[in-house]
Formats: C-alpha cells, structure tokens, sequence
C-alpha cells in the first residue's frame, strides 16, 4: 500500500496490516482481512490459553459474529447454550427469553474466556492470519516526514528477542490499557463512561442454569442491618460443574472510588442461598477485576495509519458492559475499510477510504452510546434505579422491551413496534 522502505525487513517480519492484541476484536480483525486476502500479523503478547476477567456469558449479538466467524459453536464442541435472562430486584423476579428476530439468533452462549479466545486466534489463524504468541509490542515505527505509524517495536518469545514489525496500517487490538494507542497520542476521554467488573468461579449445582442471571440489587446481609451496595450483579452458570459470579459498578456512582470491589463481590455472595455453594471454600478461581472503557471513549478510531477495535476505542455497551459483540463486530467493520482501501489505486486515495471508519462506526453505533450514556448518569442515582427496579420489573412488556434496548437487539428494518422505538431513538440521538 506504500513504498517499501530502501533496505526492506525480512519477509515474515512485514505484512499488509499489523494486528496488536489476540483478543475477539484483534482475532476477528484478522480472520476477515485474511479470508479477503491480506498478509497479515496478528501478535499476541501472551500465550494461549491465556485468562481473561469477563462475564463469560454471550448474549445473541456475539453468538451472531462466532456464526460469521465460522466457529463451531454446537455443545459437543463445549459451548452452553442459554435461552435468555432472568432479573432478580425489587423483590421481583423476570425470566426473560432472548428475542425472536431476523437479525440474531434466539439463543446466546456460555464459554470460558481462556478456551474462547483461542478459538478465535486458531480460526484467524486457519484463515491464512499468521499469528505470533509472547510477542510483547512496545513503541509505534514512525515515518519521521509524516509521523504515520509504519510498523512496532516489539520483543519476542521468553528470550524477549527485540524485533521491528513493519506493515503500512496497524490495528490497535490490544484492550483497554492500549500503549500503542497512548503511544500515538490518543488519550481517553474523561466526559464517557468508565466501568470495573469483577468475578470469580465456584463450584456450585447451578452451574448449568440455561439462563443467564442479572441482579438489580446487591445486598450486604452481614450486618445488624441489611446494606444496599452499588452496582449490579450476575451469575453465569458454565456448565463444567462451576458459575462465573461477578458484579459490575459505574463510574456515575459516587461509592465508584471508595470501596474495595473484591469485597464487595465477597459480601454479596456472602447473602446467597447456602445451597448454591457460593462460599470461599468452593472458589476454584481468585476474584479478578478488569475495566470496562465505554461509549467510544478514545477517539478518534482512526488516525495516521492506525485504526482501534474492541476496547482499545471504548465500545464496550454503556447499558449493559457487553464488550465481545461490539469487539468482533468493529473488528469486521476495521477489516472491511481496509480491504477496500487496499484495492485503491493512489496513497490519497487510500487515505480517504480509511478516514471514513470512524464516521462509519458512528454511524453504526453513535445514536444508541449517547442513550447509553443517559441511561448511566440515570442509573448512577441510587433511588431512580430502586424505583426503576420496583416500578419495571412488575411490568413484562415494559421488561421486553428494556432487554431488547440494554441488549441492542433488534431488527434494523421492519421488526415490530419496539423494534421501530429503539432504533427510531438511536437515529435522532447525536452520534458522538
């Protein structure tokens, strides 16, 4: 795509695109710019299997992006199939089945992170991706005429062996700390929202429930008088004789700074039903915490020969912390810009096709993050989220029709009447 450079590296050092980060944003990435053709490395900084702090639960709109991937996702090859979501508060209990839609599968799915995204990397791998594990990447390459990120710096293997990877555009895939996007200058945006999830594993006999359990309520049971923690709470059950039992928090609420979330996690598990076994002796797992950066919080997602995907632009879900749908998904969108811009003829010429990702991803998601955004600084408020608890969860439709918006899933055309609401607010919303 550009001119290489007077003394070229070696041929398995350099490649069409540079993809930093194995994550599901970098793999997918990788899967679709390979199937198109495209040489490219996908460099991982650890080795597979590797852990990961997440929910483990996938609602439609990921299992979606595994179909697309061509991941078998039947439960012989292990995946856990769940029906919908059940919510616990306000005293109410609603068990509620995924959507029936054109758009999504009606079931989503239930996989260790560990084994998860392997799968992801092997099939970006299998698509012709060729993918490097203990690769450490440190600084951007820059064309010093044009401050373009040409290529990284990275060390390899235990030996931490130095090498320069050169490529024409770079994928910053790597999460939410993103140094490579740091290192380009592209700080996070304070005014969107910021979240911290953390979860651990017990041994439990509920660990196959076919649905996928939120709790609106986080009790403190341990005192003289019961205690209203902040946040909400979920409860996965995986299948191997194990749930994933976690809690997510928001920046918008004020205990956001002062309390010690493991904690936090440890007394509400601590008000659970004794038989549900969610007690330290049946921890298989130490409690793990990861943040959760929202909303398009660092912007812009293209620039000088760098385009971010996954967490490393922010676009974890503000309504509900979903992060690997909106990962896989704008890493086929950032492969998608790409290829066609590879097939352009001049370097202007490929440069305009690239500066149209942002808009592009703006245009898919911007109107539905600004109402996230709302919905956050409302929930931020303790008693507009007991109201909302005891108020909606006495009213099934309303409840269907707020799975559907905290879920994203609907069918962009046609579809019914909250299908037409949803999306008719996300287009007259700004798309920022």
């Amino acid at each position: 795509m550009t001119e290489q450079p007077a003394t070229a590296p070696p041929s398995e050092h350099s490649a069409d695109v540079i993809v930093v980060g194995a994550g599901p944003a970098g793999s997918a990435t990788a899967y679709y710019l390979a199937k198109a053709g495209l040489d490219v490395l996908l460099l991982e900084k650890t080795a597979f299997p590797r852990e990961k702090v997440c929910g483990d639960g996938l609602t439609p709109r990921a299992t979606k992006q595994l179909v697309s991937m061509g991941i078998d996702i039947s439960e012989e090859a292990g995946w856990l199939r769940n029906k919908g979501l059940r919510i616990i508060g306000g005293g109410q209990r609603l068990q509620l089945d995924w959507p029936e839609l054109a758009s999504f599968p009606d079931y989503g799915l239930v996989r260790r992170r560990d084994d998860f995204d392997e799968q992801l990397a092997r099939q970006a791998q299998k698509a012709g991706a060729r993918l490097y594990e203990r690769c450490n990447v440190g600084a951007p390459v820059l064309d010093p005429r044009t401050g373009r990120i040409t290529g990284v710096e990275a060390k390899l293997g235990e030996e931490k062996l130095p090498v320069t990877f050169h490529a024409p555009l770079v994928v910053a895939a790597d999460g939410n700390s993103t140094r490579l996007s740091l290192a380009m200058g592209l700080h996070r945006r304070e005014d969107r929202p910021m979240g911290v999830a953390v979860r651990t594993y017990f041994t439990s006999p509920r660990h196959d429930d076919d649905y996928l359990e939120s709790w609106l309520e986080l009790w403190d049971r341990r005192g003289p008088q019961d205690r209203l923690l902040p946040g909400y709470g979920w409860i996965f059950g995986m299948g191997d004789g194990t749930s994933n039992v976690g809690l997510g928090i928001l920046n918008s609420s004020k205990a956001f700074k002062e309390l010690d979330w493991r904690e936090v996690l440890k007394a509400w598990c601590a008000s659970m039903p004794a038989e549900w076994g969610y007690t330290p002796e049946n921890m298989t797992m130490p409690i793990r915490g990861a943040a959760l950066p929202m909303a398009f919080n660092r912007q812009p997602h293209y620039t000088k020969g760098l385009l971010l995907v996954g967490d490393a632009g922010g676009l974890v879900n503000p309504f509900n912390g979903e992060g690997i749908a909106y990962a896989m998904e704008s890493g086929h969108i950032a492969a998608d810009v790409i290829v066609q811009a590879h097939a352009r003829a001049t370097p202007a010429q490929r440069e305009m096709a690239l500066a149209r990702y942002p808009q592009v991803l703006k245009d898919t998601y911007g109107g539905y993050y600004t109402m996230g955004r709302a919905f956050v600084k409302l929930i931020g408020n303790p008693k507009i989220m007991k109201l909302a608890t005891e108020r909606g969860l006495t009213h099934p439709v309303l409840m269907r029709f707020t799975l559907k918006m905290l879920a994203n899933l609907t069918d962009p055309t046609g579809g019914d009447a909250m299908d037409r609401i949803i999306n008719g607010l996300a287009k007259v919303a700004p798309n920022s």
